[in-house]
Order: C-alpha cells, then sequence, then structure tokens
C-alpha cells in the first residue's frame, strides 16, 4: 500500500488548532481578564488607601495684546517729596550733636548722612 503524499489533511489540522488555540485565548482573557485587576502587587496592602488625583494643571495666563495706535499705560507712582538739603543737614548734626560727636565729626557725619538720607 502506497501512503498518499496529499499535505491538506495536515493543513486541515493546523488550522483548526489555530482556531482553537485563539478561542481559547480569547475566553480565558474574557473571563480572568476582570480577576486579573483585582491582584495585589508585591509589598501591597488590601488596606491600602486609593492613590489620590493628580492636582490641576496650573492656569494659563496670556498677556493681552496691545493695540497698534495704543499709548502703553504706565502705573503712577506717588513719590514723597525729598526735603531740602538744609533740613537734611540740620537734622543730621542735631543727631550727631545727640550722639556725643565733636565739631569735626560732626561735620563728617552730617555731610554723608545728608547726602544719603531722602
Amino acid at each position: 500500500m502506497q501512503q498518499s503524499l496529499d499535505p491538506l489533511p495536515l493543513r486541515h489540522e493546523i488550522y483548526v488548532m489555530k482556531r482553537s488555540l485563539i478561542l481559547v485565548c480569547g475566553l480565558l482573557w474574557a473571563f480572568a481578564g476582570s480577576a486579573l485587576a483585582q491582584v495585589i502587587p508585591p509589598g501591597g496592602s488590601i488596606y491600602n488607601p486609593p492613590v489620590p488625583q493628580p492636582p490641576p494643571p496650573p492656569k494659563v495666563y496670556v498677556p493681552e495684546i496691545p493695540k497698534m495706535d495704543a499709548l502703553p499705560s504706565r502705573p503712577s507712582v506717588r513719590v514723597a517729596p525729598r526735603t531740602s538739603f538744609g533740613d537734611r543737614v540740620s537734622s543730621c548734626l542735631d543727631e550727631a550733636a545727640a550722639a556725643g560727636l565733636n565739631q569735626a565729626d560732626r561735620a563728617a557725619y552730617s555731610r554723608s548722612c545728608a547726602n544719603l538720607r531722602d
């Protein structure tokens, strides 16, 4: 007896094996997929609190685009008027006398003090 060398039965078996393997994998994925979410990672506990929500994203500030013909607005700063130089020298001389400085030291102190004061 001579055996037939027809590859058709072999292909048929491979086709059936592929289909059954895909079916078994699909069923395992469908039934065991929800159980995989319940696996506790190593070092974890079922009593651990849930992971906190991430912080909200930062607010993005878009600056106003200036107009072509508009003048830029400048904030007005009120500056206290500066006292006169004579008034500053007088107050510095008074401070030097109160500190007990002699006449030469008072003159040096009053010059530097009056120039530094506002």
